[in-house]
């Protein structure tokens, strides 16, 4: 049998919404032929793709590592059929706050340059959401190293402490950068740009209070469970009435970088968007 997108579409709604219910609905189709399409592509691949339960589906190990690969192949196609039909977009990802006003001018030029239309979409983990093709690029703070995904450094930000407010140290004029790992350091350690690997070998924070995204390191920091650092642009837009920030002396500076999937590196429209956010200040 002849594999049709129709097959791989089956395949992708069924394995990301869990259910055959759920993904007839965002297919408009009836549950039995969106259950024969996924059938007639694990014969025709010759492997179970989907292990079928009481509560919905879940893809096998060969079906997980397809589900993979066609998230990207199908985006990549959306994106060219939009291109050709005129309504051709960039999807950029960030996980927290962006220089301002540089994003908007960056956006407008863009817009303006190419005719096409730019959208931001907030994940914690830009590289997840670049590999499910959720996301055509993103924009992320510190050094980023993953399997199929290239970057560009556009510039770099200085950092400012955060510490709660109530603390002796939201009193200080100025803290130095070597104070900060004396204390209990609240760490992102999924979309953060601070580790204990920016402080010298034994010189480190060895108390570190982990958490997973922007808004929960900020908390953390307000209810006094730690001190933390971000940038500048960062302070700005995220204030909170129970967290101060401090000017650092002698803190590393934190670099800005350009995220996209090493499989799109000749896309027209990515290039000129890295061209103009380098530009662009």
């Amino acid at each position: 049998m002849e594999i049709e997108l129709r097959h791989l579409r089956a395949f992708v709604a069924v394995a990301t919404r869990g259910t055959f219910t759920a993904a007839s609905r965002e297919l408009l189709i009836t549950q039995p032929a969106l259950t024969r399409t996924v059938q007639q592509l694990e014969e025709a691949v010759g492997a179970q793709l989907l292990d079928r339960t009481s509560r919905g589906a879940e893809p096998t190990a060969a079906g997980g590592e397809l589900l993979e690969r066609l998230r990207g192949v199908l985006s990549d196609l959306d994106a060219a059929l939009a291109a050709a039909g005129g309504h051709a977009a960039l999807r950029i990802g960030f996980p927290w706050a962006l220089p301002d006003p540089w994003i908007g001018d960056l956006l407008s030029a863009f817009e303006s340059a190419t005719g096409a239309r730019a959208t931001l979409l907030r994940r914690d983990d830009v590289v997840a959401a670049l590999h499910s093709g959720e996301v055509d690029a993103a924009l992320a703070r510190g050094d980023v190293r993953a399997p199929g995904i290239a970057g560009a450094l556009l510039f770099e930000e200085a950092r400012l402490a955060a510490v709660p407010t109530g603390s002796d140290l939201a009193a200080r004029p100025e803290l130095d950068w070597a104070e900060l790992a004396g204390h209990p350091l609240v760490v992102n350690t999924v979309s953060g740009a601070t580790s204990p690997g920016d402080w010298p070998a034994g010189h480190r924070p060895d108390r570190l209070v982990e958490c997973g995204s922007y808004d929960e390191w900020l908390v953390l920091i307000a209810s006094g469970r730690g001190i933390g650092s971000t940038t500048t642009s960062a302070a700005r837009a995220h204030t909170h009435a129970r967290v101060t920030y401090v000017p650092l002396r002698d803190a590393p500076a934190v670099p800005l970088r350009l995220l996209w999937p090493t499989r799109r590196t000749t896309d027209p429209l990515l290039r000129r968007f890295r061209e103009l956010a380098r530009s662009v200040r």
